[in-house]
């Protein structure tokens, strides 16, 4: 049977446009629900699907809707989901680089973070980030100070000791300080949390305040300390191999509109931020502010307690030392 010149002209055109149009699905998870994590899925959706031409369809799913933390991060290393949003602590266990960032007293304040975050330098030094794992940081923010909700106010430090606390991530640098106040730290998802406060299975639980009003924490502890200069880092992360399917126009689109919202969102959470503590103060909730003296001890045990960790991990200390000079230099 002869196919006519017209014939295969129009069978080239039909696959050419079938091509063109091909379309990529961008799966988000995060841990959390309407936040500062939720707004960067809303600003990602309406930017790279409206510049894409839908090409690339962007799916939010907050609330651990694609499993906890631990499989949630799994699967962008997999790549059965291209991203997910999390504290930076859960990453660690496929690139432990990423604990120079949890170390407290490397950022003053929110707004200092978000500076030495932003700056050319830090980029540089976190580009790399992931790579043999297949993953890749293509956010940073930070979300509040890390603060612990707890049955028992804590007004002091020796108020911490035999309370068995959840902690954002698994790393040594979260659990040591806390072991050297005498505290029992264990690492769990947010959705475990809330479940074993209520049966008293943990004491406490350290993450921020903007998760803690969301989830309606005021309904089992009304107590809540700011831990001194720490703060919940947290990473758009991506799997790299997704990415780079996607082909240059549309891998350049997924980055710059993920900049542009990192950009915006620095704004947004700092406004989320004061209407989570509203929303705690309102349902009841108290906040208890360690004294300065105190904030120096502990900023103090945490230099004790981490400076062995970073001797055993060199790249880790290399790191955390440039991201030192570099807040160092972006202090006003």
């Amino acid at each position: 049977m002869r196919i006519s010149a017209a014939a295969i002209a129009a069978l080239c055109c039909a696959i050419g446009t079938n091509v063109a149009a091909q379309q990529f699905t961008m799966k988000i998870s995060s841990p959390s629900a309407n936040d500062i994590t939720t707004e960067w899925m809303r600003q990602m959706k309406a930017g790279i699907e409206g510049r894409s031409g839908g090409r690339v369809k962007v799916e939010g799913y907050p609330a651990n809707q694609l499993g906890q933390l631990p499989r949630a991060v799994e699967g962008v290393a997999l790549g059965t989901i291209e991203v997910t949003i999390s504290a930076i602590g859960f990453y660690v266990g496929l690139e432990p680089r990423f604990e120079a960032l949890e170390v407290p007293g490397l950022f003053d304040d929110i707004r200092h973070g978000l500076r030495v975050l932003a700056d050319p330098e830090t980029k540089k030094v976190l580009s790399t980030l992931g790579a043999s794992k297949g993953i890749e940081p293509m956010w940073l923010g930070i979300q509040a100070p890390i603060a612990l909700v707890s049955h028992k106010p804590v007004r002091m430090l020796a108020d911490i000791k035999g309370q068995k606390l959840r902690t954002p991530g698994p790393t040594p640098i979260h659990m040591e300080p806390l072991r050297r106040l005498g505290a029992s730290p264990l690492s769990m998802g947010l959705g475990e949390a809330l479940p074993a406060m209520q049966n008293r299975t943990i004491d406490g639980a350290l993450a921020t305040i903007n998760v803690f009003s969301v989830f309606k924490y005021f309904d089992v502890a009304k107590s809540v300390t700011h831990m001194p200069q720490a703060f919940l880092v947290f990473a758009g992360m991506a799997n790299r191999a997704w990415l780079k399917s996607l082909g240059p126009e549309l891998e350049a689109i997924v980055r710059e509109e993920a900049a542009k919202a990192e950009s915006v969102n620095m704004a947004f959470g700092l406004a989320d931020l004061d209407r989570a503590i509203k929303t705690w103060e309102t349902n009841g909730g108290v906040f208890h502010v360690i004294s300065p003296p105190e904030a120096t001890r502990y900023i103090e045990e945490v230099r004790v307690a981490v400076a062995p960790i970073l001797a055993k991990q060199p790249r880790v200390k290399e790191d955390y030392d440039a991201l030192l000079a570099i807040a160092k230099r972006l202090r006003q």
